[in-house]
This record gives C-alpha cells, sequence and structure tokens, in this order.
C-alpha cells in the first residue's frame, strides 16, 4: 500500500518545457535573474509546452517523450520580439518544428489536457511578472534597446513535478 507521500508524489502534476541549448539557456536565465521578483523565482528560464498533465499519467506520458525524443533532432527556434505581458515582460520565440512537435503532443495527450494547455501555444520565456507597469515597462524598454534576434537549439524535452510553486525536476528527454 503506498503511503500518503507516495500518492502525492504520484498526484503532483506535471508540467513539460523545452530544454534549450546551453548558451540559450545561460543567456535568458540571466535575465531572468536579473528581473523577475526574486522572492517569486522559483524556477530557471524555461518555455512551457504543457502548464499541467495528470501526475497520475506519468508512466504514459514519460514513454511517449522518450519515443518523441529518440526520433527528433535538434529543433531550431527564432528568438522573437521583446512584448509586455499583463504585469511583466516576455521573450517570444518563433519556430514551426516546435510547433508541430506540441501540436503531436497535444493530439495525443488531449483527453488529459486543462482548458489552458487547449487553449493554443505562444512560445515565449517570461523575464519578470508580477511587478507593476511603470517597472513592466521599463524592463521592456531596457531589454529592447539592445535586443537582437537570434537564433536558438531546442535540444530535448524536460519534464518537471508541480509543487507548489517549485518544481522538481523528474526527467529529461535529450533530443537524437
Amino acid at each position: 500500500m503506498a503511503s500518503g507521500s507516495d500518492l502525492d508524489a504520484v498526484a503532483a502534476p506535471l508540467v513539460l518545457t523545452v530544454e534549450m541549448d546551453g548558451d540559450a539557456f545561460a543567456f535568458f536565465d540571466d535575465l531572468r535573474r536579473r528581473h523577475y521578483p526574486a522572492e517569486r523565482n522559483m524556477v530557471p528560464a524555461h518555455v512551457t509546452l504543457f502548464h499541467r498533465l495528470p501526475g497520475g499519467r506519468a508512466r504514459e506520458i514519460k514513454a511517449l517523450l522518450a519515443k518523441v525524443a529518440a526520433g527528433q533532432k535538434t529543433v531550431h527556434v527564432a528568438v522573437g520580439d521583446v512584448k509586455a505581458l499583463e504585469r511583466g515582460v516576455a521573450i517570444f520565440l518563433h519556430s514551426p518544428q516546435l510547433h508541430a512537435l506540441r501540436d503531436a503532443l497535444a493530439t495525443e495527450w488531449w483527453p488529459w489536457l486543462t482548458d489552458q494547455d487547449k487553449a493554443g501555444f505562444r512560445p515565449h520565456v517570461t523575464i519578470q511578472s508580477n511587478v507593476g507597469a511603470a517597472r513592466a515597462r521599463a524592463t521592456m524598454q531596457a531589454l529592447s534597446e539592445g535586443f537582437r534576434p537570434r537564433q536558438i537549439r531546442a535540444v530535448g524535452l524536460h519534464l518537471w513535478r508541480y509543487r507548489g510553486g517549485a518544481w522538481e525536476s523528474e526527467q529529461l528527454f535529450r533530443f537524437r
């Protein structure tokens, strides 16, 4: 019989993100550490593919991710515009390959998806959130001034357990 903590581990929802190449991750994580309110910055820079997958389906989810990653080459992603969020700033990304990958996973998991994950996919890295409008505008202006579009690479998929704010790494699935 499973203990209460074992059941909690299974029930904790899963988050799926893109694993960025090391240089891209360092760039975005540095921006996030500089601009995200420190007391609320509980996770590293990331691109979320799915916000809430069912923790009780972890075995099935991992099996599909292992299969997909084994057949997937590195995905090239264009870093696009710096844009304002409601109370923060994000850098948006563009990649037809990334959209196709996410769409294929969404098709497989459709019955399990939350409304948020069914609503669509706008890939981005949140640099700042939960700040006032003036601070967000200042950050957006500062980031936009010296910003140059660049290419980054998605090198895998990272599955996390949501732990009430913080995330716990569950498994990394590297592309071939």
